[in-house]
């Protein structure tokens, strides 16, 4: 009989979403029953241990009788049992220094590791992920930090109110001024940044109109891929080449620069992407770019004045425009950075609810009885050793 177990996130600081909700572990075990489903007690859940009890599912202290282990963020050392299968996100695909000893550890106690942000469709698109919230969260925060900055208007924080029908009902009655907004990316985090433009009543524009055209009322431009990136020598852009080859395009975000006022990033990065603009771009007088929300926070990546995270309570860090370096944000000569690593964390049920619902779809019934060939793609380690897939890392996981 397969024994699935929801771990308590042992991460600090520590994260209130869940891999499933009590209705949903309910629900598998009236599909499957022949499985179990185990709950580690934890008291920082966003879903209270009595809530999965009043479903029948049972919580305990001891997790170590479940084969599959199910978290959210990368598990403690200390905390992984030997000879388990793993699923959270580990950070450890694009060679994460900072994780490189909890990559050591899975290897040495033979674990098997599959990492949510390695399953993906054909087309590389994400299978599962909490995108869609962190922009949902992420586009609040951008918005909320300009209106700290200019004091035209004022928002609340997401982590205030109760869940995102409750965040919806506090924009009736919002106006914004006739702001110019940039949207970066074409994934899940996208969609989020955009459902919040749709509900702020932001307008969207072409690009050659938003770089030549005024408006009486706030309006946003959406740059994917083909927007942003052109090869060098030809002008040209595929997607699949500037992924093998990004090192032969160049960006051209600096465009937008003396037009928008916020930036709203929701592109992929890895090493070798180009920036979507340089410091010295920022700092020229033409750019009026005052506040960034960096979604997919790659510290010092896509966005280069993102010097790194700061927190759920405290969002919002400023960088000053000549030395690049860390101050208060809201101030004149800087720009305002929002980079927070697990920002769905401000909506966990509604992220939890949405996540098990994609992890029931498209991994559980067939990691159960024994993977496929997406499963297979996302496991990093099996019992302890590299996968083919990700040779690649051997470097990183010598020790």
């Amino acid at each position: 009989m397969p024994v699935l177990g929801l771990i308590k996130e042992g991460k600090v600081p520590s994260d209130n979403r869940v891999a499933l909700t009590p209705k949903q572990c309910k629900w598998l075990l009236e599909q499957h029953p022949d499985w179990d489903i185990l709950v580690e007690s934890s008291a920082t859940r966003c879903y209270k241990d009595i809530e999965y009890q009043r479903e029948g599912i049972k919580v305990v202290e001891d997790i170590s009788s479940a084969d599959i282990l199910l978290g959210i963020k990368e598990v403690p050392k200390t905390q992984l049992i030997p000879n388990k299968t793993y699923l959270f996100f580990s950070h450890t695909k694009k060679a994460q220094s900072f994780n490189q000893a909890l990559f050591h550890t899975m290897m040495d106690k033979q674990i098997t590791l599959i990492d949510y942000e390695c399953l993906e469709h054909e087309d590389g698109q994400r299978l599962i992920g909490f995108g869609f919230f962190a922009g949902i969260v992420g586009a609040h925060n951008g918005i909320m930090a300009y209106g700290n900055r200019t004091k035209e208007f004022t928002l609340g924080r997401v982590k205030d109110v109760k869940d995102y029908m409750e965040l919806i009902h506090t924009y009736f009655g919002l106006k914004l001024p006739p702001i110019k907004i940039a949207v970066t990316g074409s994934g899940r985090v996208a969609h989020g940044i955009l459902e919040i433009m749709n509900l702020m009543d932001v307008q969207q524009v072409e690009p050659d109109e938003f770089k030549t055209r005024t408006y009486p009322y706030p309006v946003y431009v959406h740059l994917k891929g083909k927007d942003l990136y052109k090869r060098k020598d030809n002008g040209s852009y595929e997607r699949n080449d500037f992924h093998n080859h990004p090192e032969n395009y160049e960006c051209l975000f600096k465009e937008y620069l003396p037009h928008a006022k916020i930036l709203m990033n929701g592109v992929y990065w890895e090493k070798g992407i180009p920036p979507l603009f340089t410091l010295e771009e920022l700092k020229d007088e033409n750019s009026v770019l005052t506040t960034i929300a960096d979604i997919t926070d790659d510290a010092f990546g896509s966005v280069p004045c993102n010097l790194g995270d700061a927190s759920s309570d405290d969002p919002i860090y400023g960088v000053q425009l000549d030395s690049c370096e860390k101050c208060n944000p809201y101030n004149y000569n800087c720009v305002d950075i929002m980079a927070v690593g697990n920002l769905p964390n401000e909506l966990p049920r509604d992220a939890s609810r949405f996540f098990g619902e994609q992890l029931i779809k498209y991994v559980l019934g067939d990691l159960v009885k024994g993977g496929n060939p997406i499963i297979e793609k996302a496991t990093m380690l099996n019992k302890g050793k590299l996968t083919d897939y990700y040779n690649y890392l051997a470097e990183y996981a010598q020790h």
